[in-house]
């Protein structure tokens, strides 16, 4: 049985993408969880849903189109396991939520878009929650068909989340999925 240990609370991690990063480069933040999971106890951390926000460094508000040089994308993930430098595709167990905003600064147009992953294999009461058991989050920004403008960019994860204690068959059942998703 899943009981909750405590209400939802939000977490948050900012990565700064540097002016004139290339396009491809991953900047990469992490979020400690060990306070929150603990294997003795089943305890594990339920992610509940993840907003991505960005912000030029300064000054804040600037148009968006100088957030690149040209037209192109901006790309961010959460995921419970290190990709390194890398984006995971879609069908990786290990993503937790994705976004990106599109630009293009000749039309003077933003389109961004993002997506949670709730975990369906756990208990019914947490269908609409990933769970974590691993004690770190990644958060990964990265510019692609241009390079980030003359000014740096915040890319910060404002995540909302609970801690829960999973039954044993719950948690090794997390576990195992977490497990296999690195291999």
């Amino acid at each position: 049985m899943t009981k909750s240990m405590t209400g939802s609370f939000y977490l948050t991690e900012s990565v700064l993408m540097p002016a004139a990063a290339a396009s491809g480069t991953s900047t990469q933040g992490t979020i400690d969880l060990s306070a929150y999971v603990n294997v003795p106890t089943g305890q594990a951390v339920a992610i509940e849903s993840v907003d991505f926000i960005l912000q030029r460094d300064t000054p804040y508000g600037q148009n968006v189109d100088a957030y690149l040089a040209a037209n192109g994308a901006i790309s961010m993930q959460l995921t419970d396991l290190n990709p390194g430098t890398a984006l995971v595709q879609a069908d990786n167990q290990s993503l937790i939520a994705s976004g990106a905003i599109n630009i293009d600064i000749a039309n003077n147009l933003a389109t961004e878009t993002s997506d949670f992953y709730p975990d369906n294999f756990g208990p019914t009461s947490l269908s609409e929650a990933f769970l974590v058991v691993n004690d770190q989050l990644y958060l990964n920004g990265m510019p692609s068909g241009a390079a980030i403008g003359a000014g740096a960019i915040w890319v910060t994860a404002r995540i909302r989340c609970r801690v829960v204690k999973l039954s044993t068959k719950d948690w090794m059942a997390v576990a195992i999925q977490s497990t296999a998703a690195d291999n």
